[in-house]
């Protein structure tokens, strides 16, 4: 979060020079820029551990238009499964259009998956688009993330790895995602719940991972959010339907460097988010 620090300053210094009716009155600014830094206990993708079960720093900027129209990077450590051939760093790079028609709000967008240090084909470009709307109390959103068929999500042959056999060909993948919110009233606690379905390459791509690793499979969290001022401190719990025996295959990869546990297993979440 850099960049926070210095374009809020300059914010202030023009809002003393202006008169209070004037800052009152002052129409919004075409260009918004917001972030976040935060410390979770173990960084899931879609259910599965990114970061070898272990403690993930993460955080991200994204500088929007009045138009809708954003662009934005959110980054993480990773370790294990992870790494996607050899990265400790992940590095999203996000451009999209957001924009609010009466109580609905459309999200579409565009995100490159990249990994530093890693190999040129763990790179994953995925399509996505939300709607967003409220029903009662609660927030309600519908997700649809597509990646195209591309080489980081082919198959690997058997001469290259004794994992599961493939051809080589490039693979697409399809997550759809169900997310719901709802604050509790007078209480800073928002209860939050997702469910989300993964159908992809089922097994290993060319460095050892996958998006949908067993092929198909199911993700969902359950969770609460307490909020003060820029202040989050998260809890939830995490799973999916992926049994061991259904993993077998992909091991070592698919657990825990250091004692053999699934990577895929449920866990309870913590994680402390500074907004900016």
């Amino acid at each position: 979060m850099r960049f926070s620090k210095l374009i809020p300053a300059a914010f202030l210094a023009s809002a003393f020079a202006m008169p209070a009716m004037a800052q009152d009155t002052a129409p919004p600014e075409p260009i918004t820029i917001s972030g976040s830094a935060s410390v979770a206990s173990d960084y899931r993708f879609r259910g599965v551990s990114q970061t070898d079960k272990n403690v993930a720093v993460q955080g991200g900027i994204t500088i929007a238009h009045e138009s809708g129209v954003y662009i934005g990077t959110w980054g993480s450590n990773l370790a294990g499964w992870g790494t996607f051939g050899g990265a400790n760093l992940e590095l999203d790079l996000i451009a999209g259009y957001k924009k609010t028609f009466d109580t609905a709000t459309v999200d579409v967008g565009v995100t490159w998956y990249t990994y530093p240090g890693g190999f040129d084909e763990t790179d994953v470009v995925e399509f996505y688009g939300k709607l967003t709307g409220t029903a009662g109390p609660a927030t309600l959103t519908a997700g649809v993330f597509y990646a195209p068929k591309q080489t980081s999500l082919s198959y690997v042959t058997a001469s290259a790895t004794p994992f599961i056999a493939g051809d080589g060909g490039k693979e697409d993948n399809i997550y759809l995602s169900g997310d719901a919110a709802a604050g509790v009233p007078n209480t800073p606690v928002t209860l939050k719940a997702h469910i989300g379905y993964s159908d992809g390459n089922p097994g290993l791509g060319p460095n050892g991972t996958s998006l949908a690793p067993t092929g198909k499979y199911w993700d969902w969290s359950l969770g609460a959010d307490f909020t003060y001022k820029n202040l989050t401190l998260g809890v939830a719990y995490v799973d999916t339907d992926i049994s061991n025996s259904e993993a077998f295959y992909l091991t070592p990869n698919f657990s825990k460097t250091t004692n053999g546990s699934p990577i895929a297993a449920g866990t309870g979440l913590v994680s402390l988010t500074a907004a900016f």
